[in-house]
């Protein structure tokens, strides 16, 4: 599916071209959704540069995912819906710039673009010319990744006080185990953020070195700057949390093995607690003919007290050495 942005008084048209209608020679921004072999090769034409296929997207090196073609250059990123998308291909985006326009190719549905499609609609102070839409998609994009970030730090903060705040004890297991996989789950897209911040950098690099390529003007270049530091600030919020998530799980971890330990130890000071009793038992158990209490009335109340006292004095010095 093609959409095409037109110029207009109010901003940019949106255009949802039918399958064979040709794309409008004054579209801007040119949105080519899961598109076909037509669709492709009717684009390439117009911009004079070869498009990579849903294929080559995620088997080509990272290294060359950007490169120079006669018309425009030619840009692959991964955008923040990989924080919870596994599919390269949906998360990613091929951006073909030239002087003149812009043309998107995706596979999936980026909220960043859906936000950007609404924007360059709604505002007419945005230049119609393909570096502009990119810049305001850059600037969406970049905001979705700290948003993204963001929500990852909240969750972080709530299994804080989960850990640290009510602990996690041997009773609650399912707890237990939800604070490890939500560990794990913002550990991903932690990552996967990184990813997307590293891809998003070397973008912005590429097309820092190709001012003149796409006619970029000066504050498109100062902007290009601008971009790369908040891309280095998000990198540095994404390692802090990393680092606090690794904290946080191996507290998790230390926790519920102090936990078990305490379980343990229970069980080895009950097995002390009534090793006497067992022994007094085992000795009157015994078929001896010639046993002085044998024949006694109060022999069985004697074992019986003997046994119950044993338990009480080993359990007070337990008490007094602290180990219960």
């Amino acid at each position: 599916m093609i959409i095409a942005y037109c110029p207009s008084v109010s901003g940019l048209q949106r255009i949802e071209l039918s399958e064979g209608q040709p794309i409008p020679g004054t579209a801007i921004w040119i949105d080519l959704f899961k598109p076909n072999q037509a669709e492709q090769i009717a684009a390439e034409k117009m911009m004079g540069a070869q498009i990579p296929t849903r294929e080559e997207i995620t088997s080509i090196e990272s290294s060359a995912r950007f490169y120079d073609e006669p018309g425009a250059i030619v840009m692959t990123a991964l955008l923040p819906m990989a924080a919870q998308q596994t599919d390269a291909a949906k998360a990613s985006v091929i951006f073909i710039l030239s002087s003149k326009r812009l043309v998107t190719v995706r596979y999936g549905e980026p909220r960043s673009l859906v936000v950007c499609s609404k924007k360059v609609q709604a505002d007419p102070g945005i230049q119609h010319t393909g570096p502009a839409v990119l810049f305001t998609m850059l600037d969406i994009i970049i905001d979705r990744c700290a948003d993204v970030l963001e929500d990852a730090s909240t969750e972080y903060d709530r299994l804080s006080l989960l850990v640290f705040g009510a602990g996690l004890t041997s009773r609650k297991t399912k707890v237990y185990q939800e604070a490890i996989k939500a560990q794990g789950r913002i550990g991903l897209q932690t990552a996967k953020m990184h990813q997307v911040c590293t891809s998003l950098a070397r973008l912005i690099l590429y097309l820092g070195t190709h001012p003149k390529k796409v006619s970029l003007s000066d504050d498109q270049i100062a902007l290009c700057k601008t971009i790369s530091r908040d891309i280095h600030s998000i990198k540095e919020h994404g390692d802090a949390l990393d680092n606090n998530l690794t904290f946080l799980l191996d507290a998790t971890i230390g926790l519920v093995t102090l936990e078990q330990n305490q379980i343990i130890k229970i069980f080895s000071v009950l097995g002390v607690i009534f090793l006497p009793p067992t022994l007094i038992a085992s000795i009157y158990g015994m078929n001896f003919e010639n046993m002085p209490e044998l024949r006694w009335s109060f022999g069985f109340p004697f074992s019986i007290l003997l046994m119950v006292g044993s338990i009480a004095a080993t359990f007070l010095l337990f008490r007094l050495k602290k180990l219960l």
